[in-house]
């Protein structure tokens, strides 16, 4: 009962730490660091070596997160490999992977070979135990991060040829390693323990790989059974979690077995059934997208936990000591993966700017390669922690090294559609938009009466448009950069785009990566293009479901419904930008606000917070209000012209 009770206290304590984790990794993200960076420092802060709050005892006891975190990170893997993805340049992906999977191995275990009586823990090791080391760093070396492709992926809006194999090539590494990984583990497994390398040792590895298939097939129909019942999404992570742990703990207790006399170890590598499991229910079950949003969800917890575990785990004592031997390691898998991308791209035919920078978006590594080290570490005590030690290390040099040069090279290949410089509001609310019709001046003339400077752009001659009255027109040829910025898209603080779908795609693409305009409100036709708008953050109106919802809040709201449509003309409801740094940090209960005006809500970098009394503003904030015309243009120009309050002094 004791026992259970300290294993109960390291959990709860271990849990504060992660809060201290999550936050302290933000302050890293601010210096352009990532997130998995920070965790590691926290652990080694926090670890035996530093302020000793996770004690070498606790490490012990917390093993079992380590092994629910690995079953987790090998699901992550899997879910990512969908076939139908990576179809459309097969050729190019499976060149590409052949030659890193191959030249990475082989040039990494040459090198760990060469460096062998320089590393500690192997110079008095025998050659054949050598070898075996040398082919698990090379393993892991092959390792890549999904997790970090993906969100320079997103950051930098890359789309393309160029994208779409890297991602391909990514994402089949990783599934790939485990594989090599299981074959050089359970090499290693034997050779280390004593027994000769013969035909039985071959047949019992092929024995244990299938093994691990067929229990992967089974678990991936547990999950899939698990996904469709209903039931709360948190209980089946919780089930799925658990499934992934009991996966751990079974093939641990095999691997302990040694049948009789015969000097041979069982190894059945648990990753491996796990992203056999995983590859399962992404490609061949009803519940894919169930199961990747349940990953989503639940992977920031998971690695938090994890990777402060894993900075926790690792000896500073014996990183002084190798870090030179780290740094080559570094420069050794660099060097093999640039040759090994040359020869890929060049196998496959890619263009020529492809074979040059291809190495660049492979640097990075994380989550898998360090699951495999930790697995290293596992399953050989005396040594295994110093093995960790080092692969970590490299491990946090790629992840810094790799980033810049993955968004380097998307950059270079002009796939990058990032967010372009936000438009600076000169003073005067102008408004843009696309589409000459009734309904387009109908809203020229609405948003005129509200002090606005409206302007449509067109694609029709300028004689096929008769006069509007008070309506400015700017006749445009066509739908690129050049037309859109003669329209005065750069000098507009809202853009409307009232053409078609297709038509509506590309301004939309072309205000967001080259204007950078804050707010661009699109009406639309198809429900399929919906996704495209809200990833590049615009406010979508559905003419159908806008009407529908309008009519259901007059009936459930006819008032306040009424008062934000403005049909009173003496009230009317507006948003505000907070420009004037007086109002940074202070409280909306501190503000002079007119007796008759109202905040109703406040938009922070894209998210909604709950206001009260005390809800503390800050500078560029969106602030909603409701009142009289009068005062909201009071407030207004507050809020947004610095120098208001003084005039009004």
């Amino acid at each position: 009962m004791h026992a259970y009770q300290q294993i109960l206290y390291y959990v709860l304590a271990f849990i504060f730490i992660l809060f201290s984790s999550s936050y302290f990794a933000k302050f890293f993200n601010r210096l352009k660091l990532p997130l998995i960076t920070g965790f590691l420092v926290t652990g080694i802060i926090c670890g035996p070596h530093v302020l000793d709050l996770i004690e070498a005892d606790a490490l012990k006891n917390l093993g079992f997160v380590n092994d629910l975190a690995l079953a987790f990170i090998a699901y992550a893997a899997g879910a990512e490999l969908y076939l139908k993805d990576i179809r459309i340049h097969v050729r190019s992906i499976a060149w590409n992977t052949f030659g890193q999977v191959m030249i990475t191995f082989v040039f990494g275990t040459i090198g760990v070979l060469l460096l062998s009586d320089f590393i500690p823990f192997m110079k008095d090791m025998s050659s054949g135990n050598k070898v075996a080391v040398a082919m698990l760093v090379a393993s892991i070396f092959v390792a890549r991060s999904p997790s970090s492709a993906i969100a320079i992926i997103s950051e930098l809006r890359a789309k393309g040829p160029f994208t779409q194999i890297v991602m391909g090539v990514t994402i089949l590494k990783d599934v790939l390693v485990i594989l090599l990984f299981s074959i050089s583990l359970s090499i290693a497994v034997n050779i280390i323990s004593g027994a000769a390398f013969n035909m039985m040792i071959i047949l019992l590895l092929l024995a244990e790989i299938a093994l691990a298939f067929l229990m992967g097939y089974f678990i991936g129909r547990w999950i899939s059974l698990v996904l469709s019942v209903g039931m709360n999404s948190y209980v089946k992570m919780m089930i799925i979690l658990a499934t992934g742990y009991a996966t751990f703990f079974f093939t641990h207790s095999i691997n302990a077995l040694n049948p009789g006399n015969a000097n041979i170890d069982i190894h059945i590598e648990p990753l491996l059934i796990s992203i056999v499991a995983s590859f399962w229910v992404t490609n061949y079950s009803k519940h894919r997208m169930q199961f990747q949003k349940m990953i989503d969800e639940a992977g920031p917890a998971v690695y938090v936990a994890f990777f402060t575990l894993v900075g926790a785990m690792l000896s500073l004592d014996i990183l002084a000591k190798v870090w030179m031997i780290a740094v080559i390691l570094f420069f050794v898998r660099l060097i093999s993966v640039i040759i090994g991308s040359g020869l890929g791209a060049f196998l496959a035919g890619d263009p020529r700017l492809y074979r040059k920078i291809g190495w660049m978006p492979y640097v990075t590594q994380a989550g898998v390669g360090l699951g495999l080290a930790t697995e290293v570490a596992g399953e050989f005590s005396g040594w295994g922690g110093e093995f960790a030690t080092i692969i970590i290390a490299v491990i946090v040099l790629n992840q810094l090294v790799g980033p810049p040069l993955f968004k380097w090279a998307i950059q270079m290949v002009g796939e990058s559609h990032r967010r372009g410089e936000i438009t600076v509001f000169d003073g005067v609310r102008n408004a843009l938009i696309f589409g000459l019709e009734d309904q387009s001046v109908a809203l020229a003339r609405q948003l005129q009466m509200n002090d606005w400077k409206v302007k449509i752009a067109t694609l029709k001659k300028w004689d096929e448009v008769p006069e509007i009255p008070g309506i400015q027109l700017e006749f445009i040829d066509s739908l690129d950069i050049k037309s859109v910025d003669v329209a005065g898209a750069s000098k507009a603080e809202v853009i409307v785009l009232m053409l078609s779908d297709q038509e509506n795609v590309s301004i939309c693409d072309i205000v967001y990566e080259h204007v950078g305009t804050k707010e661009i409100v699109v009406r639309l036709n198809d429900r399929k293009y919906f996704k495209h708008f809200n990833d590049l953050g615009a406010q979508i109106v559905e003419p159908y479901t806008a009407v529908i919802g309008l009519l259901d809040h007059f009936v459930r709201a006819p008032i306040a419904t009424s008062l934000i449509l403005g049909m009173d003309a003496r009230q009317d409801a507006e948003d505000f930008e907070v420009r004037d740094k007086r109002f940074h940090g202070m409280a909306i209960r501190d503000l002079k606000l007119p007796a008759d005006l109202l905040i109703l809500s406040v938009k922070r970098k894209g998210h909604m917070v709950v206001t009260h009394g005390y809800t503390r503003l800050r500078k560029k904030d969106i602030v909603t209000a409701v009142g009289s015309t009068e005062s909201l243009e009071k407030m207004r120009l507050q809020f947004e012209d610095p120098g208001a309050h003084k005039n009004a002094d």
